[in-house]
């Protein structure tokens, strides 16, 4: 847990609640000490040096002190360079960050998931509207699986062989690829784990494999808690 004072940490807010009349509790994702919990205080008063910094997605320098659960932040300052998230690409953002919410303990620093989510903001934010590459989405996905110990072992099959493109296999959670016959409930290509280990999804059908394999997955990891921003898109979609 950090202890004592931490300044200029490279950060990104995840989520944001009112805390009191004029306080916010922010959960940050930081570079080098992980999820925190910071209470801005005062953050909502209209002349407060802190109202309109803490926005999603936007790289920011913070610092903070405390030793409990929620430390007290002191500054917050915008690094700039990063398109302000519009349509889909907003949408995939908040997917992103509510992974890091419900997947990701509080203070368990992952410097290497923190460099891949802030490359993705990038990409997002310079995306053609309505356009957003998949495999950005996947490759994190897999990333943070892996920073958490559940990586997928994408090279053998359940009994030490290697994967064979034009195998099928059905991949469990404890087991890994296991041998299947296509058209098998939750079959999957062999070509598309290949791809999936490159984190190359150039093809359409290692694309909609790949999407249906990592949903089950982290179904399973979420314990089966659907989360808001599917939610919200699936919703936006049926309108």
């Amino acid at each position: 847990m950090p202890r004592g004072k931490v300044d200029g940490q490279p950060a990104y807010v995840l989520h944001t609640r009112p805390y009191r009349e004029t306080s916010l509790i922010v959960e940050a994702f930081s570079r080098d000490h992980g999820r925190v919990a910071l209470l801005a205080r005062g953050a909502r008063r209209p002349h407060s040096a802190l109202r309109g910094l803490l926005m999603g997605f936007q790289p920011l320098e913070l610092s903070w002190s405390g030793k409990g659960e929620v430390l007290t932040l002191m500054r917050a300052e915008w690094q700039g360079g990063q398109p302000l998230l519009t349509g889909l690409a907003l949408f995939c953002g908040y997917y992103l960050n509510e992974l890091l919410l419900r997947l990701l303990p509080r203070e368990d620093p992952h410097p290497r998931l923190f460099e891949r989510y802030m490359q993705i903001l990038v990409h997002l934010g310079y995306a053609p509207p309505g356009r957003v590459d998949e495999a950005d989405l996947r490759a994190f996905e897999r990333a943070l699986l892996t920073e958490l110990g559940y990586g997928l072992n994408l090279e053998q099959d359940c009994q030490g062989r290697p994967i064979e493109a034009g195998r099928c296999y059905r991949y469990e959670i404890e087991r890994g690829a296991v041998p299947a016959a296509a058209g098998e409930a939750g079959w999957v290509a062999g070509q598309t784990l290949i791809d999936m280990r490159g984190d190359n999804y150039a093809d359409p059908v290692t694309r909609q494999e790949a999407k249906q394999l990592m949903r089950r997955l982290l179904a399973h990891y979420l314990d089966g808690v659907e989360l808001e921003s599917r939610k919200l898109v699936r919703e936006l979609q049926d309108l």
